[in-house]
């Protein structure tokens, strides 16, 4: 009943029993059929993680430095990483209803294309001494950021609901590999560009665009058959795990149910309190005299507390519930918080930004699954695109915010203020599970 290639691996061949085959029952049968479709495509979406990952670790790592240097006011340091959030927010929503329409295949190389177009204009710009098109370049990889940030929800749809907080885990991992491989990139980047006659600083972003448009390459060539295609096919296999059956809802609708609303407070102020820390880290360390190299360690430890950890808090988030894998993680924001003002050394502080990493995955990959369960077929990239969008539009005005706080007061401010943050969605999440347990059709 199903052909052995392409998108037909999950399309049921015409015939008189086409009817009798789409019975749940039997459709949950043939879950197996999609599973070497699943398995490619998270395999692809891993690999595209993996490369634009390291490429944002690459770059980041040099963008408050290139922004103290090219801005007008040194107190501008945390826009560029600000502006590159908000070309995310806004082409989040872009990118969700275009993969609506085009595939999710279509929709993630195009994003990384022009992500990879942004990064050789923040290249030039650098070189050129022109701070207003680094920031046009930056906000054109948030393009690139937020494409990629969608394909989480992609490996999700393709996987049975008891399986999506790992499908998402699989994915999110991939940035384990690009914090392994981003510090042997940083530094000799910089070496590559000043050989070729370039600005040292333009080399993290000229090593991003090839990245960019290797990923974009991966997802033409390999993520084949669509997500949104399987995903179809997945949601008729097990009808009573779309907890929407009507019309499709609009996104403030969706947004405003308790468990959706949980969902976007963990991965808002998980991602807020990150970016708090993170983005003014290297500024913090170049006070104290600190090279490249040793920011880029304490990045990569950073990074690697973001991803190594996120098949844990994958099988945790199916183990345990989403609920539970949100309240750890805002647990560790709020030490992490605590103590990554206590020393500027380079160990202690990757550890502190260590468990800021863990503590925002288990944010990010619990609320991700907690957001997933909340949609039918037809509101999922819209709602994703929205949430994400929201999110970026948050983390845009803490990179800001971050930069202007650490100017006029200190890092240990940060921390105290990242603290606090952390603490909104510990106390929302911990309602909503009290709320479930009193009402369990919650």
């Amino acid at each position: 009943m199903y052909a052995s290639v392409g998108t037909d691996q999950i399309r049921p061949a015409k015939s008189e029993n086409c009817v009798a085959i789409r019975a749940p029952f039997l459709y949950r049968n043939r879950v197996k059929d999609y599973s070497h479709a699943a398995r490619k495509i998270t395999a692809t979406l891993f690999a595209a993680q993996s490369l634009v990952s390291a490429a944002f670790i690459v770059s980041g790592t040099v963008s408050a430095i290139v922004g103290a240097q090219l801005s007008p006011n040194k107190a501008w340091a945390g826009l560029p990483s600000a502006v590159q959030r908000l070309g995310m927010a806004f082409a989040a929503l872009a990118v969700g209803v275009t993969m609506d329409r085009i595939g999710r295949r279509w929709g993630l190389a195009l994003g990384l294309a022009v992500g990879t177009l942004g990064a050789g204009l923040a290249a030039e710009a650098i070189g050129a001494g022109a701070f207003l098109l680094f920031l046009g370049g930056l906000m054109l990889m948030g393009v690139a950021s937020a494409a990629m940030q969608l394909g989480r929800f992609a490996a999700a749809e393709v996987h049975p609901p008891q399986s999506r907080g790992r499908a998402i885990s699989s994915v999110v991992v991939g940035g384990a590999v690009g914090a392994v491989l981003a510090p042997l990139l940083v530094g000799p980047s910089g070496r590559w560009a000043q050989q070729a006659g370039r600005h040292e600083l333009a080399g993290p972003y000229l090593v991003t665009l090839v990245i960019f448009a290797l990923a974009s390459l991966a997802i033409l060539v390999w993520l084949r058959p669509d997500p949104r295609d399987v995903g179809r096919r997945i949601a008729e296999a097990y009808p009573e795990a779309v907890v929407h059956q009507g019309p499709t809802r609009p996104v403030s609708q969706i947004l405003r149910t308790p468990a959706a609303f949980v969902a976007l407070s963990a991965m808002a102020f998980g991602q807020v309190v990150m970016v708090m820390l993170m983005g003014m880290a290297s500024l913090h360390m170049i006070n104290y005299q600190h090279t490249l190299t040793d920011i880029s360690v304490v990045f990569s430890a950073h990074t690697f507390g973001m991803f190594a950890f996120s098949m844990v808090a994958g099988r945790l988030t199916d183990r345990w519930g989403r609920g539970p894998v949100i309240l750890s993680g805002t647990v560790m924001l709020v030490l992490a918080c605590a103590l990554a003002p206590l020393s500027p050394d380079v160990l202690p502080l990757s550890i502190a930004l260590f468990l800021l990493g863990v503590g925002w995955n288990f944010c990010y990959v619990g609320g991700s699954a907690l957001l997933s369960d909340q949609l039918s077929p037809g509101e999922r990239a819209k709602t994703q695109g929205a949430n994400d969008f929201l999110l970026a539009l948050a983390t845009a005005a803490a990179s800001f915010g971050s930069g202007l706080m650490f100017a006029r007061t200190s890092y240990t401010m940060l921390g105290i203020v990242g603290a606090v943050a952390s603490l909104l969605p510990m106390a929302l999440t911990a309602w909503w599970m009290a709320r479930k347990r009193r009402l369990p059709s919650v």
